[in-house]
């Protein structure tokens, strides 16, 4: 049976906590920009102390600023949505002696005494992931029932048959709550199941069709003909898929473009702030998040979330799992600052299907 971490609250009954000054709070001169001094914060529950009361900044995110709203509420928000006037919280320190407390070791761990040497303490291909693979088994299980489960999709997702099956299914039987990704994995999903190739390569046969290389584009050009991926969907008769099941669960996507994007697809976000801005509404849900095979997007996600939830007023841990069959991949995200992240080396493919199987369905 799956047990989430017991979170443990800072003592502010402690001399230090009592005696610790306010937290300083400076009216911003300008639209976008920070007073001196700002406090940024970090993926972990952060504490601000108010008129003698210590209050926890409830929906967190890295590198973003804390502004105090009238009613009280302690509102993390990007430096790009500072308004003039707004009341910035400044100071550096983090343990409490500014009135702001960074809380590192909230929840309940386990801890192994430590070698002073020993083999195998990264993440790498050669990491026995038997274990990681049976906790997130029952982590999905527990979080499907309880909780809110975002992915995160690199376009190798889509490139293989059993794959997008797979994770079909995933979607089908509850396990996705929010898929976030790019122009690509949508693209070539699409062109899956408009012409059975993804870049122009049969989804399963791998052979190479005549003009296989126009196939993404028709696929984009038929979509923007069509107005929206529901409308095509609906028009094409599309029946398979990972975009197609997300549609017909209406599980949200959040598509988000680069300087790259051929097109692009109607739904996806030109506008990179606003698309970021969209993404975060997901994480702001999600209790899991997996990103796989997709750098970029995987580094922007973890630069979101926060290390912990508030729900129904408790505070709870995020699970936050990276999969990709690059080891630097896996490991830049604790490198940026996602420190609880949690690596898997291994082929996406391989690990939908693994996934799959590990739930029960049928594969």
């Amino acid at each position: 049976m799956f047990e989430l971490k017991k979170y443990h609250a800072p003592d502010f009954d402690a001399e230090r906590f009592r005696n610790a000054p306010d937290a300083v709070f400076v009216p911003a001169e300008k639209d976008f920009v920070a007073p001196q001094a700002y406090h940024a914060t970090s993926i972990f529950p952060e504490y601000f102390k108010i008129n003698g009361e210590w209050k926890l900044a409830q929906d967190s995110r890295m590198d973003a600023v804390v502004v105090l709203r009238e009613n009280g509420w302690l509102d993390v928000i990007e430096f790009r949505n500072i308004k003039k006037g707004d009341l910035v919280c400044i100071g550096r320190s983090e343990d409490g002696s500014e009135g702001i407390f960074v809380h590192t070791d909230g929840f309940e761990e386990k801890r192994e005494d430590k070698q002073a040497f020993a083999f195998r303490q990264n993440r790498s291909r050669e990491t026995s992931m038997s274990r990681d693979y049976d906790e997130l088994y029952d982590l999905l299980n527990y979080e499907r029932e309880h909780g809110n489960i975002c992915w995160v999709l690199g376009p190798a997702c889509a490139f293989d048959y059993d794959a997008r099956r797979v994770f079909s299914g995933l979607i089908e039987k509850g396990y996705v709550s929010s898929l976030l990704a790019g122009n690509a994995l949508a693209t070539h999903d699409l062109e899956a199941a408009y012409l059975k190739t993804a870049l122009g390569q049969d989804i399963y046969t791998q052979r190479s069709l005549p003009n296989g290389h126009y196939h993404h584009l028709d696929t984009i050009n038929a979509v923007r003909r069509c107005g929206s991926i529901p409308d095509f969907i609906e028009k094409e008769k599309i029946g398979d898929g990972i975009i197609y099941s997300c549609v017909k669960k209406e599980v949200p996507f959040v598509l988000v473009g680069s300087i790259r994007d051929d097109g692009p697809l109607p739904e996806v976000y030109a506008n990179v702030y606003q698309g970021q801005g969209a993404m975060r509404d997901c994480v702001r849900k999600a209790t899991t998040i997996i990103c796989m095979a997709t750098t970029l997007h995987s580094i922007a996600t973890g630069n979101m979330t926060p290390s912990f939830r508030v729900i129904n007023g408790e505070v709870r841990q995020t699970y936050f799992y990276t999969v990709d069959i690059s080891e630097f991949a896996v490991n830049k995200l604790s490198d940026r600052g996602s420190l609880t992240c949690k690596g898997i080396v291994t082929n996406v493919q391989d690990f939908v299907f693994n996934v799959g199987r590990g739930l029960g369905l049928s594969i």
